[in-house]
């Protein structure tokens, strides 16, 4: 009996094996050869015993290694099948799922990433070129930019900043150099709307939408030549300001199902009868159409009088329309949450267009739903990640140095435990965040497409940017609450739930989108079996199912192994301080990679309805890319040792959240048979991934209330004047004044406390220190400035009874020798 046992257990070793190799269906056949001789042989079991066995394994064989036996006997009633149970789809859905490309997203579905693949991906850098227009126009502009009189008192940029904008080209930031724009790579996009982001959020608006989803980029990649030397070079310049109406009253996220249409006939253009469009829309939400010159429109086109020679439906159709065109109604504004950038609706009621307004002319009718999931596929990663990362170097900059200069009970506000929790969530979730945005800024000027990684950029960064200014907002207090010239997190705070909301709302994104697609276009079998099925293609489908049962099951005997060994163990590259994340990145790839097929397998088409257990799904896979681009950053900087506290806190925040995500989907999961199998293969030993310790958190807070290379690394790209006069360059001031003040103030302390110094006051008692030579008439002096920017820094704004915006900041009796208490 033992050896029976032995032989049984040696052929589970040995299966094991080939599955956590991914063994080919040949190595399999082989080994289950091995597995009945030595049965055979050693354990000499009845002969019907070995008569099975030969039999099971010349079966396995057949239908494994010759593929028409296993076409003919169990792949052609599977693929009937799987031809009748597949959701139909419809051409917007399969327009979306083609946009865009796949990129390391792909490598993280596969359950086993290719560590060295990623950290040799080159590093987003700017060229000499980019970064003089990052350290001339660009810190122009910020210093002409006044964000309360934008959004208070002029409800607009200044004519001078508008004229900047327009006569320095950042309307053509992508705009090629053949057509007059300044054909910057997508890192130096995403650094210029960085940097105007940390100073207005309106004139980066203004700056971002003619630069992301809109007519240059449309033109660019679908536009006629006609159109491209017409229009490209009016836009470079700045004499033309475009906008795109996308959003209708009745189609929001929906934006395949807009009402506007368009219908295909004869008029009259310019005193000729031309074919044309005659159009009708009604949009709202049309960033830049108050002021626009040129506006983008999407509509359905029909066609029913045939003139086109086609379908009478046509489908989603892009135009650009001159706004002084008859017709076109613009002008009026909405009121972005008190945000002072060019937004409002535009209609208009059959307003006829000749047909070579449609972007590409008539050979591109119908097709405007693929070039938006094109372009959008790039774009989303750019512009709102950029406004977050905005909103998390300059919120780590003031909120770090705003709780060193603030004190209570005698000691910063920064070295209160409190206080380091909210501030190593702000330190930690910038670094992840930046960490992010060059990696896929990378990916962009590499010419990919990542369409999932977008929809990741888009809400994860949004979202972290919600999770910074509330902590920022909870550090400041009081003083992030009043508004007024000198408020500098308010307005970003009060905005915020736009980034929230647009190009692609965050639950919209979260629920269906990041894992929708995901699932689909990562997986390397999923997709390929989808299109034999639609192309009838049986011996493509052959090779994708059981590609992907051979992928199933590697995965499972992976995510056991490396569940019980937590990684470890696993061969990896990279700097020692970085190959422990890398196993534990491998291990939840191939748990994320069994739980997505098992979700697909059991649930089938109906989840896309389970949008809750999808998001939990989509947030795997994103943890799985933050992590990634976290590790890459920490590579491309060099390895720095000051910069651990923040890796350590960016990773154990992540890993735990994925932990959390990846356990409520096995909470949740419908079959609980299969729940149970899933969570002793996935959690063998069961949740063993902790947050980040106390330690860590306390590491990070200092590094953001201590002037250094580590700080200003994490803050780098933002808008910094040194100029006591200014709000945000005042905060660095004051804090560099409080630092060198606290020896100061410690020998006075020590004094007072020593009996050397009885007066009641502390204005008293820093007399009698200077004048008992405690300390010198400069470290006094240094008390007196130090007492100045302390309370510029703090002191809020204050208007007439009525809040007419003409602020009266609260000045108290400022006597030369005043003093703060300490």
């Amino acid at each position: 009996m033992l050896p029976i046992i032995l032989s049984v257990l040696a052929v589970i070793v040995v299966a094991w094996t080939l599955a956590y190799h991914r063994a080919n269906a040949l190595a399999w056949s082989v080994a289950l050869a091995a597995g009945a001789a030595s049965l055979t042989v050693f354990a000499a079991p009845p002969a019907g015993v070995v008569a099975l066995s030969w039999v099971a394994v010349a079966v396995f064989a057949a239908l494994s290694v010759v593929r028409p036996i296993r076409r003919a006997i169990v792949t052609g009633p599977l693929f009937g099948l799987f031809k009748r149970v597949l959701p139909q789809m419809s051409q917007t859905e399969q327009e979306a799922l083609d946009a865009g490309s796949v990129w390391w997203d792909a490598d993280l579905f596969s359950g086993k990433p290719d560590w060295s693949k990623m950290l040799a991906y080159p590093a987003a850098k700017l060229t000499a070129e980019e970064q003089a227009f990052v350290d001339g126009p660009v810190e122009e502009l910020c210093g002409m930019l006044d964000e309360w009189e934008i959004n208070n008192e002029r409800m607009d940029l200044s004519p001078e900043a508008w004229k900047f904008i327009r006569d320095k080209g950042f309307l053509g930031i992508i705009i090629p150099k053949s057509f007059g724009g300044l054909g910057f790579s997508a890192f130096a996009h995403s650094e210029i709307v960085t940097k105007i982001s940390t100073r207005s959020g309106a004139a980066a608006v203004t700056v971002m939408v003619p630069n992301s989803l809109g007519p240059a980029e449309l033109l660019m990649h679908y536009g006629t030549e006609e159109q491209k030397n017409h229009y490209l070079p009016r836009l470079a310049k700045g004499q033309e300001i475009p906008c795109f109406a996308l959003t209708n009253p009745d189609a929001g996220s929906d934006a395949a199902s807009i009402p506007d249409f368009g219908i295909v006939c004869k008029g009259t253009h310019e005193g000729k009868e031309v074919l044309g469009i005659r159009l009708t829309w009604e949009k709202r939400y049309i960033t830049l159409a108050p002021v626009a010159t040129l506006l983008g429109l999407a509509f359905k086109l029909y066609d029913p009088d045939k003139h086109l020679g086609g379908e009478e439906e046509i489908g989603i159709t892009l135009a650009l329309v001159p706004t002084a065109h008859a017709g076109v109604n613009v002008g009026r504004r909405h009121d972005p949450l008190g945000c002072a950038f060019m937004n409002g609706p535009t209609t208009g009621k059959d307003v006829f267009i000749p047909m070579d307004w449609v972007i590409g002319g008539k050979a591109e009718v119908g097709t405007g739903w693929r070039m938006l999931m094109e372009c959008l596929a790039a774009g989303r990663s750019i512009s709102l990640p950029s406004m977050s990362m905005a909103a998390g170097k300059i919120g780590t900059r003031v909120t770090g140095a705003y709780a060193r200069i603030r004190t209570q009970f005698k000691t910063p506000i920064g070295r209160f435990e409190g206080i380091e929790e909210p501030l190593a969530r702000i330190g930690g979730t910038t670094y992840l965040m930046d960490g992010m945005r060059r990696m896929t800024m990378a990916a962009l000027d590499m010419g990919e497409k990542p369409s999932v990684i977008s929809a990741m950029c888009k809400y994860h960064m949004t979202e972290r940017m919600r999770s910074v200014l509330n902590d920022a907002m909870d550090v400041h207090g009081g003083k992030g609450i009043c508004m007024g010239p000198n408020n500098y997190l308010g307005r970003a705070y009060q905005t915020l739930p736009i980034a929230i909301t647009v190009e692609g709302a965050n639950i919209l994104t979260r629920s269906l989108i990041i894992f929708g697609q995901g699932a689909i276009r990562c997986h390397p079998w999923v997709l390929k079996e989808m299109r034999a099925a639609g192309g009838n293609d049986l011996p493509a489908f052959d090779l994708a199912f059981w590609g992907h049962v051979s992928f199933t099951v590697s995965n499972a005997a992976r995510a056991l192994w490396l569940g019980l060994t937590g990684g470890k163990g696993i061969s990896v590259p990279g700097s020692r301080q970085t190959r422990r994340y890398l196993q534990i990145l491998t291990r939840f790839s191939s748990a994320f990679a069994l739980l997505a097929d098992m979700s697909m397998f059991v649930i089938g088409g109906s989840l896309k309805r389970k949008e809750m257990l999808s998001a939990r799904l989509g947030d795997i896979l994103s943890h799985l890319y933050m992590m990634s681009a976290t590790v890459k950053r920490f590579h491309d900087d060099g390895c720095p040792k000051e910069d651990l506290p923040l890796l350590t806190w960016a990773m154990y925040d992540s890993s735990f959240k994925m932990q959390v995500a990846l356990d409520g989907v096995l909470a949740n999961f419908p079959s609980r048979p299969v729940a149970w199998v899933l969570r002793q293969l996935a959690f063998p030993k069961g949740l063993t991934l902790t947050a980040p310790h106390d330690k860590w958190a306390s590491r990070v807070a200092k590094l953001l209330i201590e002037p250094g290379p580590v700080r200003d690394r994490l803050t780098a790209g933002i808008y910094l004047p040194r100029k006591e006069s200014d709000l945000v360059g005042r905060l660095e001031f004051a804090m560099e004044a409080a630092i060198q003040a606290e020896p100061i103030e410690a020998k006075i302390r020590a004094a007072h406390k020593a009996g050397k110094l009885s007066q009641r006051t502390m204005a008293e008692r820093r007399d009698a220190a200077v004048k008992s030579g405690i300390v010198t008439l400069a470290e006094f002096e240094h008390l007196v400035r130090t007492d100045r920017l302390r309370r510029e820094v703090i002191m809020v704004d204050d208007f007439p009874t009525d809040l007419s915006r003409q602020p009266a900041q609260e000045k108290a009796p400022w006597p030369l020798k005043a003093a703060a208490s300490m």
